[in-house]
């Protein structure tokens, strides 16, 4: 990892060795659980999901011991979906875009321009739209186990044009993951979206087969993109966050209080994280501006009234249906 990278991630969480995440421990425990990640071992999930850890290990006097596996060790995020379903892997932190594979509906707070600021981000995931979100989750195999963690607003980057209106993203080449909902928003408004597997993503940069892409700061800066582009264009179009499931039959084995220990745990390392990430934002937007990106102001409510002349809110209503789209509009105001 470089430098600028590891500083980037630390500046925002509580360092702690490299080997307290991947070494594990002799001692045996009446219950040996894995929690895996896709984020790099120094990335504040990382971090503060193995602060939890040690409180549940120390609190339960060891009988419950779960060990982290950072960095898609175990697999990649859908062979680790798989793997949580079928209860190889006890626990998985997942984006709540790439879970809407499985469970559509928890696409629903990636919804584009819901969300104003982080207080209406978590007035609704820690309220009605994390609780109607969770009850779909819970249908399946897996269920969350704590409060959603934070991945952070998603920004426009670009190599070409500065994107200041909605206007600027006509036949705007960008590159979007295989998410229906970023997909859809960017066709919306004109631009010229299509999918890419994220590991292509900077030589296509690069070689401008696209003139641009979206993603959090953090992701902008870990992955260098800063190289290949000029411009970042403060949109926050999407918020994304993490949630961490639990495999049902896994967590039915445990005794009610070591189940309700997880949670305390988890959802107190949860808050933790949530502030590394808005720290973290904000020291990469002066790290990044050193490095050569011009950050871009924009008028959010612009993008998102472009958007609501399009079809594009009616659709996503009815394929969640009046249920989960009013818990949304409770917290986003009227969007269809």
């Amino acid at each position: 990892m470089s430098q600028f990278t590891r500083r980037s991630l630390l500046a925002g969480a509580a360092a702690m060795p490299l080997f307290g995440i991947l070494t594990r421990r002799a001692d045996a425990a009446e219950f040996d659980y894995k929690l895996a990640t896709g984020q790099d071992p120094t990335h504040p999930v990382n971090i503060r999901a193995q602060e939890a850890l040690d409180r549940i290990r120390e609190a339960s006097g060891g009988r419950l011991d779960i060990k982290l596996f950072p960095a898609n060790q175990l697999g990649s995020d859908t062979d680790l979906l798989s793997q949580v379903r079928n209860g190889s892997v006890e626990f998985f932190n997942l984006s709540t875009s790439i879970l809407s594979t499985f469970v559509p509906v928890a696409a629903l707070p990636n919804t584009g321009f819901a969300f104003k600021d982080y207080d209406a981000v978590w007035k609704a995931m820690d309220g009605g739209v994390g609780t109607y979100v969770r009850e779909q989750i819970a249908k399946t195999p897996i269920q969350t186990v704590s409060k959603v963690w934070d991945n952070g607003f998603r920004h426009i980057t670009s190599s070409t044009r500065e994107i200041r209106t909605p206007e600027d993203l006509k036949g705007f080449k960008i590159r979007v993951p295989p998410s229906p909902m970023l997909t859809s928003v960017f066709k919306a408004l004109d631009a010229g979206a299509a999918p890419l597997n994220f590991n292509e993503l900077y030589s296509a940069l690069q070689t401008k087969i696209f003139e641009g892409q979206e993603n959090p700061l953090a992701i902008t800066a870990t992955t260098r993109l800063y190289e290949v582009q000029k411009s970042c264009s403060l949109t926050g179009h999407v918020w994304d966050g993490y949630w961490i499931l639990g495999n049902k039959r896994a967590l039915q084995r445990l005794p009610e209080d070591l189940r309700a220990l997880v949670t305390k745990e988890l959802d107190r390392s949860a808050d933790d994280q949530r502030a590394d990430i808005v720290k973290l934002s904000s020291a990469l937007r002066t790290e990044l501006s050193g490095k050569g990106i011009t950050f871009i102001d924009v008028d959010r409510e612009r993008f998102r009234d472009a958007l609501g002349k399009t079809s594009f809110y009616k659709d996503w209503k009815a394929k969640y249906g009046d249920a989960a789209w009013d818990q949304l509009e409770a917290v986003s105001g009227k969007l269809a």
